[in-house]
């Protein structure tokens, strides 16, 4: 019992430093946005309306739709985007039609968490650091450069991996949340009537009395739960009961002591409003508390970098997006990974980020419309997945996301007033990114489909190879092949140039399944074709390292011995030919022709040894 508490307690406090660090960290700007906006009259009233906005949102989106529901929508323990849309599409695939829709709406999700992810460090960085100017108008000018020097420490460092600094990020920001619940209090003890702000009558009649106000606030309201996909998306890594925990403990209350302290400031001093997170600290602990800020946003942002690897990759297995050089930080943890187009990409739109709106202030402007419609589609599939695979009642299945749909449709369509002053600039990264998961896709399967017109049937052609067969050597040959039951390219060019078949021959197929795990008990399908030939399909989920060698070692059973100095590994390396009529429009077969050709070398992404790959090529028209 004490291993299994200890074992908790240290999931509990990781999970403080990597699920709510973004969050944790939106206390810098989210109450100064709202009253700094200038539609909010300041009024005691109106503080007293707005915290109990701020608590209720967090109640009812984190509290209720993220903590209670959602996370009981777990794929064999893993959650996030692409978690929920393979959950959700297996629910439905008796319905190809309307899985399709899904598959489209969740990958335009997953496609906007990366407009999500250059807004993120950008803003979180940009308001810890603009704590200078608070500290010593003079600093002001050093803002932007030193938010840059920060953000390109944190993205040079991605190649070394996280597991050396990783332990410190918990302890860390246990003390961000620590002293976010001190500042509150402090300044709550001037006016504890703050507290009353927990009443949802504030909140109501704040909107009754001021409903056109209230919606168009509400887009600087929802800066207090971004990060809540956070929660969701970590869900494999630490489970349930910890996230559940960190947050009713120590997250929640932490947050709702800060805000209302906040508000309790502004009640003592309205010019508080042009800072009130760092005027809440005495004089001589704004510096400090900068450079506490600083660290819990880097955490915040690290977390977020992350997540886009893990993004990214999941979205590659799924067959999204080309393969692309990905890197594995630590030899425990496979999970651990660096992508460095990823990585370096991130980078720049986040500079340009910075560089375009120069102030957390305008990027608050740009912040929100991503963040709502990705917790508006993952609600929208929610439903389907309690719906066709839970198999609950219509009705409950209605009022249970219903009510979350109705609020998170209203956030986002406040959100859509912004989208004019900077709220265009996440949607144009999100909507990129879709055109090339879009474009990767429909590419794929024209190829797929011109390569199956083309193809000879595998075990016609074995039969009539074998009537009068080839000199056969020493040896094992594994040919690796999109589809099954079809002869791969690279043996009939084998055949043509060297005459030779080999002793073994393998026909292998590597699929990937809508699932995030697949044991070694299932990875492997095997079926004798005869002459030493075999037909073999290797099984992967979105979250497992396809490793072709490690997986053929399960095949001795079935009568083939592989020598690992005895076995040569043949790829078929298709060079698509964009022409006119048919298939895509020609500005995305050039697009997706373009893609396959810098698509990352297969060999490394199935994990083959480099001194036993032959590629050989061919032209595909598309």
């Amino acid at each position: 019992m004490s291993t299994s508490r200890s074992s908790l307690g240290a999931l509990t406090i990781a999970a403080i430093g990597v699920v709510y660090g973004d969050i944790g960290t939106s206390v810098l700007y989210a109450i100064k946005e709202v009253f700094g906006s200038g539609h909010v009259p300041f009024t005691p009233q109106n503080v007293f309306g707005i915290l109990s906005l701020f608590f209720w949102t967090l109640t009812l989106i984190v509290s209720l739709k993220y903590v209670l529901l959602v996370l009981r929508a777990d794929n064999h323990g893993e959650g996030g985007l692409v978690a929920m849309l393979a959950l959700a599409s297996q629910a439905v695939k008796d319905q190809p039609r309307l899985r399709g829709v899904l598959l489209g709406v969740g990958i335009f999700g997953a496609s906007l968490f990366y407009g999500d992810g250059v807004i993120t460090p950008a803003i979180s960085v940009l308001s810890a650091v603009e704590g200078l100017e608070v500290v010593a108008p003079e600093f002001k000018r050093w803002v932007i450069p030193l938010t840059l020097v920060i953000l390109f420490a944190l993205f040079a460092v991605q190649k070394r991996g996280t597991a050396g600094i990783g332990r410190f990020f918990g302890p860390i920001t246990l003390v961000w949340f620590a002293v976010l619940a001190l500042l509150g209090v402090w300044n709550i003890l001037s006016h504890p009537s703050i507290l009353l702000a927990v009443s949802p009558l504030y909140a109501l009649n704040f909107a009754l009395a001021q409903p056109g106000t209230t919606f168009i606030i509400l887009g600087a309201v929802v800066l207090c739960v971004t990060g809540a996909e956070a929660l969701y998306a970590d869900l494999g890594h630490f489970g349930k009961k910890p996230i559940r925990l960190a947050w009713f403990a120590v997250v929640m209350p932490a947050l709702t002591l800060n805000y209302f302290g906040q508000g309790a400031l502004l009640l003592e001093d309205a010019q508080a409003v042009k800072n009130p997170f760092y005027l809440m600290a005495p004089d001589w602990a704004q510096l400090p508390l900068v450079l506490l800020a600083t660290a819990a946003t880097v955490i915040a942002s690290q977390a977020l970098i992350t997540g886009a690897f893990s993004v990214t990759k999941q979205v590659i297995q799924l067959g999204y997006l080309p393969r692309l050089n990905i890197q594995h930080t630590s030899v425990r943890d496979t999970g651990q990974i660096y992508i460095p187009f990823v990585n370096w990409g991130l980078f720049v739109a986040i500079v340009l980020a910075v560089v375009m709106f120069r102030s957390s202030s305008n990027l608050a402007a740009a912040y929100g419309i991503a963040v709502t419609l990705d917790m508006l589609i993952t609600t929208t599939l929610t439903f389907f997945v309690i719906r066709h695979a839970w198999k609950y009642p219509m009705w409950l299945c209605v009022g249970a996301t219903g009510v979350f749909f109705l609020i998170d449709i209203t956030f986002f369509a406040s959100n859509m007033l912004k989208l004019m002053d900077g709220g265009w600039f996440p949607l144009l990264i999100g909507g990129c990114i879709f055109t090339l998961m879009k474009t990767w896709k429909d590419g794929r399967a024209i190829l797929n489909d011109k390569l199956k017109t083309d193809a000879i049937d595998l075990k016609s052609f074995l039969e009539a190879v074998f009537v009068s067969p080839p000199t056969r050597v020493d040896g094992t040959a594994v040919f690796l092949t999109a589809e099954t039951g079809a002869v791969p390219n690279a043996m009939l060019h084998n055949l043509k140039h060297n005459k030779v078949l080999h002793a073994q021959n393998l026909f292998v197929t590597v699929r990937n399944h809508e699932v995030p795990w697949i044991g070694l008990s299932r990875r492997v399908e095997i079926e004798p074709l005869g002459h030493g030939c075999w037909q073999v399909i290797l099984n992967y989920g979105f979250k497992n390292d396809p490793d072709v060698p490690r997986a053929l070692e399960q095949i001795r059973s079935h009568g083939c011995d592989l020598d690992p100095m005895m076995t040569s590994y043949f790829l078929s390396r298709d060079v698509v030919v964009p022409t006119i009529g048919g298939g895509m429009s020609p500005w995305r077969e050039k697009l997706f022709a373009h893609m396959h050709h810098n698509a990352g070398a297969a060999a490394a992404f199935l994990n083959l040894p480099n001194n036993a790959v032959v590629e050989m090529g061919s032209k595909v028209e598309i």
